[in-house]
């Protein structure tokens, strides 16, 4: 299998982060169809659910960094959010195409392309809109090929109790001790910062069943450490 790092071993199944966020803005419909393109196993962004209880993609909580207006996602309404353009990569506004994505239209690229949706639930969500998330990917067909994220491990437990056979991985950036433990206790695999993790973890990982992905690897002597340790994906903004 290729994939965007042109490395030696298959293994570790490449995910684009937040799209082909290194050729195109990054969570946007552009992103992902760059990344739909390429060779990569999945797709990565992220979802918050708008003032008024619809989904879209988004990766900070204010739109500032990204849209120059400055605008709380979750205080603010979806048809107000959609009318935003987008900062390119070159600083400019103009692109209409670069808009924030809405759930459905990335599942909808996903399933296009044949890439797993790889989903970052942002921040804590109540359960009924767990549930709503869920609603709309079973609705595309797309369950089977998604992997729920999230830093809020409620809303990873709200997706094991709704789904006991999904693929979901628990975000974090360090390694506690109870970390192995709580992952066998949820039936979580995990998706960790990368220098958190040793040759010795990733071996104490895979004994307890688990499978580790790694955020976010750019550049290749990391990569290469990564594919060492045995990780089972690589979430990476390089392009190929």
């Amino acid at each position: 299998m290729k994939d965007t790092l042109h490395l030696a071993d298959p293994k570790p199944r490449m995910v684009a982060h937040r799209g082909t966020s290194g050729l195109e803005l990054e969570n946007t419909n552009s992103a992902f169809v760059a990344a739909g393109n390429r060779s990569y196993f999945g797709i990565e962004t992220d979802v918050h659910r708008t003032a008024d209880g619809q989904f879209i993609l988004f990766h900070d909580d204010n739109t500032k960094r990204v849209a120059q207006d400055e605008m709380i996602i979750e205080k603010t309404c979806y048809e107000t959010l959609r009318a935003i353009r987008l900062v390119d990569k070159d600083g400019k506004k103009g692109r209409k195409d670069l808009i924030m994505p809405s759930l459905r239209e990335y599942i909808q690229i996903c399933k296009k392309y044949e890439k797993a949706s790889v989903l970052e639930l942002k921040n804590h969500f109540k359960p009924e809109d767990v549930y709503a998330i869920i609603d709309i990917i079973d609705q595309e067909g797309w369950l089977d090929h998604t992997i729920f994220i999230s830093f809020d491990l409620q809303n990873m437990i709200c997706i094991r109790e709704r789904l006991p056979e999904q693929k979901a991985q628990f975000l974090i950036s360090d390694y506690p001790d109870w970390l192995v433990d709580t992952l066998k206790l949820h039936r979580l695999d995990l998706d960790i910062k990368y220098t958190a993790l040793t040759k010795e973890r990733v071996e104490e990982l895979h004994a307890a069943g688990i499978e580790v992905n790694v955020w976010t690897v750019d550049t290749l002597e990391d990569a290469q450490r990564m594919v060492e340790y045995g990780v089972d994906y690589i979430t990476s903004n390089i392009v190929e």
